[in-house]
């Protein structure tokens, strides 16, 4: 998919199509952008001897030097986002609009781009601006010593996030900005930088709001959802960090058993078993964008991925992921073998309504289908009837969170949640709820 048709963008939240890989069709905008067809990213290697690189002066100065990061995430993970920045070690962390804005040095740059669960891109604030045109935005854009942050045998692209009334074309904006950055390394005797869609050795985030124009550098490269194991996938998947947000949210860390009850292609499911056995979730990840950067320090990414790799822990609850449709299991299956995550969850061909509960207590993390994925025998009121007293019955010990996006079906469960947090996944506003299951009443249990 085009970079910049398909931005992960801060203050911005993400799209259906973000997880859909399928290629577009190119507008006459993008064909001026002189996009090459795509490069297979390099294999990491830790044994070779870095290439050495025209020294220009660099987003960080150094491993030491502290530099202000961004880390943008889904609408109402900022607060789980912000702990995991908090427990990694940044400093200054402060909470925003679908972002979370951090201090922190290069080891925390790396370490952000492995650890985060619930981030979609890290990015580096570079330069900041006012502009009310298309025209503004490429003289000031114009005047950067772009020669400092990368050269010109570097090829670089551009994705974008625009709320303003004054640019009423994103791609347009997009557009003039590569010209402004072109035009200045012509200017300057230097060779003309090329544009490269899938694979840039320089990816620049352009985000503007009203008239505040902010230039980033991605060090993320792919968004941080694409763990790299869904190798198999149903109607809509559950998106990565959305998945693993909701899992934080419950506050389960591995404690107890935990149930994925209709699991479609296993998303939940193994990012329950990446927390509990506090496995990074990108640490298999072939290529950051940082690595293409001129202070790319090889040895400081080979200790902290070596340190990551330390910290695992061993498993101490079971992990069960249920489906009853044959695909879904198949799907799951593959999946969990591409995570590496076979011992870890367990996975049965089960209907959640006639299914006896895989132990006494436990988690239920359930994402019933809807919307794209809605495709239950029956009408949605019975459908959602049965699940709560499926819940009520036979899960007696146990706590269940539900997602879906149709709110007015939360009635038909029959239970009181105590817990309501409202949520996004892609397009559609959903509700996550907390059920805690016991035997009797709600009343007999509160005098208790």
């Amino acid at each position: 998919m085009n970079t910049l048709q398909h931005s992960i963008m801060y203050f911005c939240s993400m799209s259906e199509s973000e997880n859909n890989h399928s290629n577009r069709s190119q507008g006459d905008i993008l064909k001026k952008l002189n996009i090459k067809k795509k490069k297979a990213p390099k294999e990491r290697t830790f044994t070779e001897k870095p290439k050495t690189q025209v020294q220009a002066k660099q987003n960080i100065e150094s491993a030491a030097d502290k530099v202000e990061l961004v880390a943008t995430c889904m609408q109402n993970l900022e607060n789980e986002l912000a702990e995991e920045l908090k427990v990694l070690g940044a400093d200054k962390i402060k909470v925003q609009k679908r972002a979370v804005r951090f201090e922190g040095d290069l080891e925390l740059l790396y370490k952000a781009n492995i650890w985060l669960r619930t981030a979609l891109k890290v990015l580096k604030p570079l330069f900041n601006f006012r502009a009310k045109s298309d025209d503004e935005l490429y003289a000031q854009a114009k005047k950067i010593k772009w020669e400092t942050v990368f050269t010109e045998d570097k090829t670089f692209s551009i994705d974008f996030a625009v709320h303003s009334e004054y640019f009423n074309h994103s791609q347009f904006a997009a557009l003039r900005l590569k010209d402004a950055i072109v035009d200045y390394f012509r200017e300057i005797g230097r060779n003309r930088p090329s544009v490269e869609r899938d694979q840039p050795d320089v990816r620049i985030h352009l985000h503007i709001n009203d008239n505040n124009v902010t230039l980033s550098l991605d060090s993320s490269g792919d968004p941080l959802f694409k763990r790299g194991y869904r190798r198999e996938r149903l109607a809509a998947p559950i998106n990565e960090c959305l998945a693993a947000g909701l899992i934080l949210k419950t506050g389960w860390k591995g404690e107890q058993d935990f149930l994925d009850p209709m699991c479609g292609s296993g998303t939940i499911a193994i990012e329950a078993a990446l927390i509990a056995s506090n496995i990074p979730p990108n640490l298999n990840r072939t290529h950051f964008a940082f690595e293409s950067w001129n202070n790319y320090d090889q040895a400081l990414l080979s200790k902290v991925l070596g340190e990551a790799t330390e910290m695992f822990k061993p498993l101490k609850c079971k992990i069960f992921a249920r489906d009853t449709n044959s695909q879904a299991i198949r799907a799951t299956r593959v999946n969990i073998s591409a995570a590496n995550m076979r011992k870890h969850i367990i996975l049965e061909n089960e209907d959640f309504f006639k299914a006896k509960a895989p132990s006494e207590k436990g988690i239920i993390v359930m994402n019933p289908p809807y919307g794209e994925r809605l495709n239950v025998s029956g009408d949605l009121v019975s459908f959602y009837e049965k699940i709560g007293s499926t819940l009520k019955h036979e899960y007696s010990g146990w706590s269940a969170w539900v997602i879906t996006s149709e709110i007015d079906s939360f009635k038909n469960i029959g239970l009181k949640a105590s817990k309501k947090i409202p949520m996004m996944n892609g397009k559609l506003e959903c509700q996550f709820r907390e059920y805690e299951l016991f035997d009797g009443k709600l009343k007999e249990k509160k005098a208790k």
